[in-house]
């Protein structure tokens, strides 16, 4: 299938921008990666170790920084939306920061989502050893690389037509757990000598056991669960109305939050007691089976497994559109910029896809699985935590550029005057709680190396670019984008 470049076609249509890509995505697809993208590895397994480190407490963890991310994702929606011609964060970053800021970015956002996918695939890894222990590691690490890979060289439509179905078995599976569970607790469901009720949540050493510093502890692995909510940032480049559909999947953040996160960890917890939940394995899976529905562990442990699978291939999806538009900037090599006749951006599918295969040699290198997936985990929350701070600071910078924008916006951020400094404050509480702990310190010692590595890197593309008398990066429109002008 012929490769074309992605400034083939000169104009702009709903379907197809002019960048060759598709706008293949309908609102039930955003609403569904919304919801998916916040159901990922880091609460069905990350949520294990968390639950051991800061015992109850950790529904504190979840609902701190799920406000904290819904912030910033209004942050996003309402930059997004107020130029329609933004496709990814570079895009903002550069035209709010700076060339500089949108290669930083955009690079970082891409190398997080790689990074991301290797701690599914150790995840994945780890789930497939449930159901085959003798299996070598390496088999269904390679499996998972190369269904990947020909996943996301599919049309973006099948894309959101397998995130939908994957995100409505983990709300279904979530969902039955958390009714499941509440039938065992009215009922009083005993096993192991406990008796499945709420109090449990309190009646092993208080809400807080391992005190302030398990509590701070918590937060690694709390960062890492909520990656993958700012893909229907992503997403939203080629969803069909964005105006209508991204402010509905930015405002249902809140009822994940306490629906996913919080409610599902309320019920495990007054059914199986923290302390006796392993902080190596799914808490999901530990529920059923301590509580002697071995069937429905298998189901679970089915589901936390697409669940794995699910996360990844929305990393793929999301670094891949990342890496195509580094290259339209100048920013990558300019032949990644081409699209099939499909609207695939191929040469970027097989550029991000390849790397995943290093999740091979670093389940050998560590002592375990569990070890590979704290250290990738945690280098994961660090970076995006930087893609993050990029919106905020780009919101910063809106506010004061275009004030007039944010005074007629419909989609406008609560407390704007504000809410930036409170969610960077934020931000600097988390990484000194990845200093904090011995667990998390070496990678988030470790995250810099990657700074400095792309600070040599822009300085060689700004040197290149300006000889070559090339803009530093691509320009975005200030016309008014076809959408709003068919409305």
């Amino acid at each position: 299938m012929a490769l074309k470049p992605s400034s083939a076609s000169p104009s702009i249509t709903p379907s197809g921008d002019s960048d060759g890509m598709q706008r293949g995505l309908k609102n039930r697809h955003l609403q569904l990666i919304a919801i998916g993208g916040a159901i990922g590895t880091g609460l069905f397994m990350g949520s294990g170790r968390l639950v051991s480190v800061s015992g109850p407490s950790i529904i504190f963890v979840y609902a701190i920084i799920g406000f904290f991310v819904f912030l910033v994702m209004r942050m996003l929606g309402e930059l997004l939306l107020s130029n329609l011609h933004y496709k990814t964060f570079g895009d903002i970053a550069k035209d709010f920061l700076g060339p500089w800021a949108g290669f930083f970015v955009s690079w970082n956002y891409w190398f997080s989502w790689v990074v991301a996918c290797v701690a599914d695939i150790t995840a994945i890894v780890a789930y497939t050893q449930f159901f085959w222990e003798e299996i070598p590691v390496w088999i269904p690490a390679l499996a998972s690389g190369v269904l990947l890979l020909v996943l996301n060289l599919q049309p973006v439509r099948w894309f959101g037509e397998m995130e939908f179905w994957f995100a409505i078995v983990k709300i279904v599976a979530i969902l039955s757990l958390i009714a499941v569970g509440a039938v065992l607790i009215i009922t009083g469901f005993t096993h192991d000598g406990f008796q499945a009720s709420i109090t449990h949540l309190w009646d092993q050493g208080g809400l807080f056991p391992t005190g302030l510093s398990g509590f701070v502890l918590g937060f690694q692995m709390g960062v890492f669960s909520f990656i993958g909510v700012e893909l229907v940032g992503t997403a939203a480049a080629e969803t069909e109305n964005p105006r209508k559909n991204l402010p509905k999947a930015i405002n249902s953040i809140v009822v994940r939050i306490i629906v996913f996160y919080v409610l599902s960890l309320t019920v495990i917890m007054s059914i199986t007691p923290w302390t006796s939940l392993e902080a190596g394995k799914s808490p999901f899976v530990q529920t059923f089976l301590l509580a002697g529905l071995v069937p429905a562990a298998l189901v679970i442990n089915l589901v936390v497994l697409s669940s794995a699978a699910s996360s990844a291939n929305s990393g793929v999806y999301s670094g891949t559109r990342m890496l195509f538009a580094l290259a339209k900037d100048g920013h990558a090599p300019s032949k990644i910029a081409l699209t099939d006749s499909r609207g695939v951006p191929r040469r970027a599918v097989f550029a991000t896809a390849v790397l995943l295969f290093s999740a091979i040699p670093l389940l050998y290198a560590g002592d375990n699985v569990a070890a590979a997936f704290d250290f990738v985990s945690t280098m994961c929350a660090t970076l995006v935590l930087f893609t993050w701070g990029s919106i905020v600071f780009s919101f910063i910078v809106f506010l004061k550029k275009y004030p007039r924008r944010h005074t007629e916006s419909k989609f406008r951020v609560p407390f704007a005057r504000l809410a930036p400094w409170v969610v960077l404050a934020f931000f600097a509480f988390l990484i000194c709680a990845f200093l904090y702990s011995d667990s998390t310190r070496w990678a988030t010692l470790a995250t810099p190396v990657w700074f400095f590595v792309l600070a040599a890197f822009w300085q060689v593309r700004k040197r290149s670019l300006l000889r070559e008398g090339r803009p530093l990066t691509g320009a975005i429109s200030a016309l008014p984008h076809p959408l709003d002008r068919e409305n």
